[in-house]
Parts: structure tokens; C-alpha cells; sequence
């Protein structure tokens, strides 16, 4: 039995409606299951999923205040105003500032941007920068990707004489700065129908309203954007990012051609995979580390030469970022452990002086991933008695929401429901993190704190082939609120299975079904190999994937989580070095039993556990998870009666055997007949003496010769009288199958036969009959 690490929510498809897609549109089982699955369950709601473009998305002017913030842009181009964008130092803010300052310079703006540093000035509409743009002689600031939350920065603006457009998709607090316009697609006071934007497709819907068309020149920003702020790729979100990607496979843009180069990656192969792997995280380094202008300047120029050199640039940055997020989740990871044990809080909160501000959001979530909880991480600045930090959190625990019941101890945050950053004093992290902590023992239970994993739906492996995985791009592109698909398999048996790596560290299997196989690889999971028997079935959870070498396609599955409700054989016979075997059986509810005497003596200076006799284990009833069957029991019975009492999930059969009959056999007829006339025509023979001298004339074992003449003792042929053998008195006439001896003889060689040599395949059928059995009687 194997549990899974995670829960599964399975959803069931529709089958009339599943068969109603594929006929209508000619789609595999597969691919309508996914849409029927997800909602998109009527042939018409399939095909304007499927057929999305441009034409699709809203009126811009549809947002609060859109018309206001068009009116003063112009009226800046035309007084010949110096214009300011004002963005922020992640992708989602490099993209929208370079959409703003795109747009702007095609309208003949005097247009510049500033991207305030996360070290210097911190997140958001900052004072001593507005005084800077001042000072330059800006009249209109235009932010993109912030400023909701920039009260008292706008204030500032609006005394020195400029006004201040934002445009932002950051949650909107209490209260709204006081600047000229805000567009917002989830304005308190507007009505826009899509209010899932990223900052960059607010950004793009205010160029949509400058341009009065549709800027399809710049999708390819807007799908870099909203794939790395990770939104919801659904509604408008959905028809930007796929256009955006058809535009990125061909865009004439150099900055695209040269991402693409230093990520090792094709330009026409980009898929939505490629901008949040390997674009997002180097377009986030920079800000992460540094100012973000290099970023802005890379997307914005003409010169192939110099995008390439700033894209090294980045790859330079994201390689030093990758370090030092390596270094601090390892040090957050000890904290964590240190602290709490395997005893986790409902909130983590760490802190450490001289962590990178700029990177402890990657590793509030690599917390998160591996604890599964909503986790803070925090810099301290002990000097002037700061913390500076970002957090994560998990369904059920409304980042943004909870820390706003903190107001009082965190001047400075902002985020949203999954994600957040936060300023506070050094002094109050520890009431910060009781306070969560109080606060999530309310809204979280012990079952949010087990990680969720949605699957699509289940399918058989004749459903699974290349044409059907290639046909799911069509369902592209995955991510937030449109994951991609995850696929269940149930019972499908274990054909082959081996761990890989260089440290064993995963694993690769052949799943079978109906005459059907999958190759399967799952990384990290390595142990798993030790855990999963040949033939058993299991039900797997993963990605559906195509593996392509030397040209040729197959299908795969990459795992993510199984589990198996059969109870498992595992077969350590004939492995002598007890240590090989022991290390593998969880120490959790296991038993060691022995059946001889003899047995205990051997193994209790290499083994752990305590070892059971067969005898005590009679006296206790208790159910137990792993059974070690150390030797062979006197009788099938006897160790049916044992499975019958334990009723374990694995059994681990050694079947130590100090002296094997199997190959001494019974020795036939002839071979009795010989020895009998051999001791009357002696009249007497000495065992002791001769023993070793007539078993080796005869070919026979010293202990065959003893088993011979136990026989004839026991059925009264002989007498035995201290090795001194002699024929009896008139000796009566029985079977040598009546002698208790021959009896003992007959049931070991058939145990032997059935349960130390047997292949692993007889003996699995053997146990799966006593579990049958078992089973049978817990029923009636």
C-alpha cells in the first residue's frame, strides 16, 4: 500500500456531453473531456473557446475614467508636456512600462520612464522620486503596474503642480489615491467586464484607447507580462497571451530573438513554458538584484547587437540570483526545521539579517511548495530597525485580507490573495507571526494544510497517444485558472520500474492496461523504487508529455503522485546481508517474526525492531502495516493464521532456512529397502562410528542416512540406542509415510517448494489466496 503525498480532486466528466464535442468538432476523447471537464461543455461554447482572437477582446473605454486619462495624454502630446512613465522592476512592470513608452513615442510624446530600485526606494509611487521628475520638469505622470496603493506619493504630485494617470491591477484598499484618473479593471466604481488584467494588459487596453485600434504590435509584451505575474489566463487574458505567442514565434522584435538565444530555446518553439521558465525568471533577476532599466531599454531597442549584449546581460543576473535564493532557502529551510520540527505552524515566518530583499519572494514560495503553508520571508535591517520582506500563501488563506487585519504593525504591504510583499519594524516580526498564526487556526483546517491536486480527468492508456498530446496545444495557453491538464490512470499494473540518476534519486516505469504501455519518469521520487512491487496496480496522477530521441516520439507520463490500495509482496529471499534489506522497511508499525527457535538467535544482533515468536504473536491482536517474515513457518496453516491476525499492507518475506530439505529430498523406496537389509544382514550398525563411512559409499548426506534410520525408529523397524542400531523384534509391516519423521519431512519439502523457491509469481499467489480467504471471512 502506497498513500499519496497529496489530495485528489477528481472531476468526472459528462459523457453525452464529452461525445457531443467530439463528434461536432471532430476532437479526441482526450481533448473533449478536458473542455467538458473545465465547463466548456456545449459544442458552441467549445468552438468560440477554440477560435479566440483579437476580435474578441473589450472596449477600453468600457474601464472607469479610461476617457479622462486619453484626454490628458493628448492634450500633454499636443502642449508638448514632458510625460513620465512611471513603472515597476518586475516583468509584468519592464513589459508595461516599454508598452507605455511604445505608445507614447509613436504618438510624438516627450516621453520618459523611471522603474524605482526595490533596494533604494521600495515598491510603488515613491516621493523622492516624484520630487526627481519635478525637478525635470515632468507635467504628467503616468504609472503602469502600480500606484493604488501610492496615497501619499500622488498627494505629493498633486501639490507640486503634476498629475498623476495610474494604471494598475494591484487589490485596491480603503481608500484611492487622489490622482486625475485610475484605470483599473476592478475599479470599486466601474463596470469593466474582464477585471483579471495583468499591469500589462491595463497597460495595452490604455494603448488600444491612444492608438483607436487594436495595437497587435505589441502582444507579444503583453503575453510576456501576464504569463510571468501569473493571472488567470482566462477571458481577455487568454485571447492576449495567445495571440501574443503566435506573434512571439516570428517577432521581428531583437530583444525576442535574443531571450530566446541565451534561454537555448528556438524562437518559433516559444510556448507559454518558455516565457514563465526561462524569459520570466531572467527578466525578474535584474530587478531583483539591481535597477530594472536594462530590461526596459532591451525590449525598446532596434539594435539587435545591443539586446543581445543586455540579454547576457540578464542571463549574467538571473544566474547570481539563482545562487542566492540556493543559499537563503537553505538557511530558511534550517530555521523552519530548527524551530518547529515536524510540528509546522499554520503560518511560517522567517527572518534573517542580510538576506537579498529582492529575492525572499522566491523563497517565501519554495517554503510554501515544501511545507505547503502560507510562508513570510522576511530581511532584517537591524541597523534601522527594519524588516523587509514577501510572502505566499495557499488556498484558503487570503494573504492580502489577513495582513490587512495587521494594519497597525505593518505601515507598508501590498499583494494579493496568493501573493504579497511588506515593510514593518524588526521588533513586531514576532507578533506578526502569532497573530497570522492565530488568525489562520480559524480559517484554515487540517485539511486545507495537505496540498490539492485538481485532476482533469481519468483516462485509459488506448486513449493515450502523440497525435492526442500534440492536439492539446490547441487548449493552450495553461496556466493560472487554466492549468494545465492533469491525467489519471487507474489500476494500471507496474510492467518495469528502475530508479535513474546518478544518485537513484527518480524513477522510470512501464505502465500497462489491456495490452496498452506508457513509459512514466518521476523526478525526485526515487524511493519509491524500493516501495512498488512488480505487477502491482497502482493509480498515477501527471503530465502527459512527448519524449523525442533520435527522431522518434512516444508518449509519456511525467509523474506527480501515486497510490495503491493493494496490499504488497516484497521478495528478500536469498539476500544473506540483512542490512540490505532492513533499511527498506518502514520503521513505523512493523514486526519481525520468527517461527523456530533457532531464528531469534540469528538475527537479533542485526536487526532494530524486536523480533515476535509465532507463539507470543498468538497473544496480541493488534493490526500491523509491515510484516518481516524472518523463516519458514512449521505449516501453511500456521502462517495463514498469522496473516489472518496482522492483516498487514506489506509483508517482506526472507524465509531464512538454517537447513533446506528441498534438495535432500525423500530418499525413495529402493534406497529404504537397501538400508534396511543392509542393518538385518549386519545385525547391528554403529552410526556414531560408520556413519560418515556408509553415507559416503552410498552417496548419500550424513543426515539422510539419520533421516533413514529415525524412519525405521519411529515405525518400530529398529531400535536406536545410543547410535547402536539394531532390527527389531518382529517388526511389524507399516508405511513409511505413518513415521512422524517422513510426515515433517514431506510438509517442509512442500513449504520450501511453496514459499522459499517458488518463483515470485507463485508465491504472490499464494499470499493473494490466504489474502482472498481473509477477506472472504471479514465479510461474512
Amino acid at each position: 500500500m502506497i498513500e499519496s503525498k497529496k489530495r485528489w480532486q477528481l472531476t468526472n466528466p459528462d459523457e453525452q456531453a464529452v461525445q457531443e464535442l467530439q463528434q461536432a468538432l471532430s476532437l479526441s476523447s482526450v481533448l473533449a473531456k478536458i473542455l467538458v471537464t473545465r465547463g466548456i461543455d456545449t459544442v458552441e461554447k467549445a468552438q468560440e473557446f477554440l477560435d479566440v482572437d483579437l476580435s474578441g477582446i473589450h472596449n477600453p473605454f468600457l474601464m472607469k475614467d479610461m476617457d479622462v486619462a486619453v484626454a490628458r495624454i493628448q492634450q500633454a502630446i499636443e502642449a508638448e508636456e514632458k510625460i513620465l512613465v512611471y513603472g515597476d522592476y518586475d516583468a509584468d512592470g519592464v513589459t508595461s512600462t516599454t508598452v507605455m513608452m511604445t505608445v507614447l513615442q509613436d504618438l510624438g510624446a516627450d516621453v520618459s520612464f523611471k522603474i524605482p530600485n526595490r533596494f533604494d526606494h521600495g515598491y510603488g509611487p515613491n516621493a523622492e522620486l516624484f520630487k526627481e521628475a519635478h525637478a525635470e520638469g515632468i507635467n504628467l505622470i503616468v504609472t503602469v503596474d502600480n500606484g493604488v496603493s501610492g496615497i501619499e506619493p500622488v498627494r505629493l504630485a498633486n501639490e507640486l503642480g503634476m498629475d498623476v494617470i495610474i494604471s494598475d491591477h494591484h487589490d485596491i484598499g480603503d481608500e484611492l489615491p487622489a490622482a486625475l484618473a485610475v484605470i483599473h479593471p476592478r475599479h470599486p466604481e466601474g463596470n469593466y467586464p474582464f477585471g483579471e488584467l495583468a499591469g500589462v494588459g491595463v497597460a495595452f487596453k490604455m494603448a488600444q484607447a491612444l492608438y483607436g485600434d487594436i495595437p497587435d504590435h505589441l502582444t507579444e509584451l503583453v503575453a510576456i507580462g501576464t504569463i510571468a505575474d501569473l493571472v488567470p489566463l482566462h477571458g481577455e487574458n487568454r485571447v492576449l497571451v495567445k495571440e501574443g505567442l503566435r506573434a512571439l514565434q516570428d517577432s521581428p522584435m531583437p530583444a525576442i530573438a535574443a531571450l530566446a538565444d541565451v534561454a537555448g530555446v528556438k524562437q518559433r518553439d516559444i510556448t507559454e513554458e518558455t516565457i514563465g521558465f526561462m524569459f520570466g525568471p531572467r527578466i525578474n533577476a535584474i530587478g531583483r538584484l539591481q535597477s530594472a532599466d536594462p530590461a526596459v531599454r532591451m525590449f525598446m531597442t532596434d539594435d539587435p547587437s545591443e539586446a543581445r549584449s543586455l540579454a547576457d546581460g540578464l542571463d549574467v543576473l538571473n544566474k547570481e540570483r539563482q545562487a542566492i535564493v540556493k543559499a537563503i532557502s537553505e538557511q530558511a529551510i534550517e530555521q523552519v526545521e530548527a524551530r518547529y520540527g515536524e510540528q509546522l505552524p499554520h503560518v511560517i515566518v522567517v527572518a534573517q539579517e542580510g538576506w537579498n530583499p529582492g529575492v525572499v519572494g522566491i523563497v517565501a514560495s519554495k517554503l510554501t511548495e515544501k511545507f505547503y503553508r502560507p510562508s513570510i520571508v522576511l530581511s532584517l535591517d537591524l541597523a534601522n530597525g527594519k524588516a523587509k520582506g514577501s510572502a505566499r500563501s495557499i488556498e484558503g488563506f487570503h494573504l492580502y485580507n489577513e495582513l490587512a487585519k495587521n494594519r497597525d504593525i505593518l505601515p507598508h504591504f501590498g499583494g494579493h490573495p496568493m501573493a504579497a510583499g511588506m515593510t514593518l519594524a524588526a521588533e513586531d516580526v514576532d507578533e506578526l507571526r502569532e497573530r497570522l498564526n492565530e488568525q489562520a487556526k480559524t480559517s484554515l483546517t487540517a485539511e486545507d494544510l495537505v496540498p490539492v491536486v485538481s485532476i482533469d480527468i481519468p483516462v485509459t492508456l488506448d486513449e493515450v497517444d502523440t497525435d492526442t498530446i500534440e492536439g492539446m496545444r490547441r487548449l493552450a495557453p495553461f496556466g493560472m485558472g487554466f492549468a494545465k491538464p492533469k491525467f489519471y490512470l487507474s489500476g494500471v499494473k507496474v510492467a518495469g520500474i528502475r530508479k535513474i540518476g546518478a544518485s537513484q534519486a527518480h524513477l522510470k516505469m512501464e505502465l500497462a492496461q489491456n495490452g496498452s504501455t506508457l513509459d512514466a519518469v518521476g523526478f525526485g521520487i526515487g524511493e519509491l523504487g524500493d516501495e512498488l512491487t512488480p505487477d502491482v496496480k497502482i493509480d498515477v496522477i501527471g503530465d502527459l508529455q512527448i519524449n523525442e530521441w533520435n527522431g522518434r516520439k512516444k508518449p509519456q507520463l511525467l509523474v506527480e503522485d501515486i497510490r495503491t490500495d493493494e496490499w504488497q509482496l516484497f521478495d528478500i529471499r536469498g539476500i544473506r546481508q540483512v542490512s540490505r534489506w532492513s533499511k527498506l522497511i518502514p520503521k513505523q508499525n512493523q514486526v519481525f517474526v520468527a517461527f523456530q527457535k533457532e531464528t531469534e538467535a540469528v538475527f537479533s544482533s542485526l536487526l532494530e525492531g524486536p523480533i515476535v515468536t509465532a507463539q507470543a504473536l498468538a497473544e496480541s491482536d493488534s493490526a500491523k502495516d509491515h510484516l518481516v517474515l524472518l523463516d519458514l513457518p512449521d505449516s501453511e496453516e500456521q502462517l495463514s493464521s498469522v496473516l489472518k491476525q496482522l492483516r498487514p499492507k506489506r509483508v517482506y518475506a526472507h524465509f531464512y532456512a538454517q537447513e533446506s530439505q528441498y534438495f535432500e529430498r525423500i530418499p525413495d523406496r529402493d534406497q529404504f529397502k537397501w538400508l534396511f537389509g543392509f542393518v538385518k544382514k549386519r545385525g547391528t550398525f554403529d552410526f556414531k562410528k560408520n556413519g560418515e563411512e556408509l553415507a559416503k559409499h552410498k552417496g548419500w548426506s550424513r543426515e539422510t542416512l539419520f533421516f533413514m534410520l529415525q524412519v525405521f525408529f519411529e515405525l518400530g523397524f529398529v531400535t536406536l540406542n545410543n547410535g547402536i542400531t539394531e532390527i527389531a523384534q518382529a517388526p511389524g509391516k507399516r508405511d513409511l509415510s505413518e513415521a512422524p519423521a517422513y510426515k515433517k519431512r514431506e510438509r517442509q519439502i512442500a513449504l520450501e517448494q511453496k514459499l522459499l523457491y517458488a518463483s515470485y509469481r507463485d508465491l504472490k499467489d499464494w499470499f493473494d489466496a490466504q489474502v482472498s480467504a481473509k477477506e472472504e471471512e471479514l465479510w461474512i
